[in-house]
């Protein structure tokens, strides 16, 4: 479980197939992780196989590749990082599960007065659990949804602190990001759904 409050901003130091399926390295600045341990990379939880200095190596399996964007990345590529949350630790964004519910893209940036908001097109299985003044994590980080200005798009505005400390001040139109609903929502609309 994670609350979408990055922790830091790691780099991508090796990514691809390889003898034993699809390895992802990521250079972060901890060097106490434990290999088992659990850590929300662009928002997906992955586990780490082992460390090597301040290096992570992560295995993701097939069932993984297909609802991220992982196969797409490359060296030196800047990844938002956050480690499990402990029992007591404050829950400073959101209940995160770290679970990819789909991918989506930017449709648009804009700067209005001190706002910097960002559209994004998504998937139905978002769209349909999304509320204005909810939460979404977009690329690992929890937010707050700002409006609905269309059918399958949200938009997010993003405060200076979220721009400086993580990635999603690079965001550009057509860029894709790792999305996750609000936990809460995807309850209520499997609820609602049952018999």
């Amino acid at each position: 479980m994670f609350t979408g409050i990055i922790e830091a901003v790691g780099t991508v130091r090796a990514v691809g197939r390889d003898a034993d399926g699809f390895g992802l390295t990521v250079r972060a600045p901890w060097r106490d992780v434990a290999d088992g341990e659990s850590i929300a990379v662009d928002g997906a939880c992955l586990t780490v196989e082992r460390q090597a200095g301040n290096d992570l190596m992560f295995h993701i399996i097939q069932t993984s590749l297909d609802r991220t964007i992982f196969s797409t990345y490359g060296i030196d590529r800047r990844v938002n990082l956050e480690r499990a949350v402990r029992v007591g630790d404050r829950l400073g964004g959101h209940l995160v599960q770290g679970h990819v519910d789909g991918v989506g893209s930017v449709r648009g940036v804009a700067v209005r007065d001190d706002a910097h908001l960002v559209d994004l097109e998504v998937p139905p299985a978002v769209s349909s659990v999304s509320i204005p003044l909810g939460s979404i994590t977009v690329n690992g980080v929890s937010l707050t949804i700002n409006d609905l200005p269309a059918p399958g798009v949200i938009q997010i505005s993003l405060v200076p602190f979220t721009l400086l400390h993580t990635t999603l001040g690079a965001l550009r139109a057509g860029d894709p990001v790792h999305l996750e609903a609000d936990t809460i929502g995807k309850y209520v609309r499997h609820l609602m759904r049952s018999p």
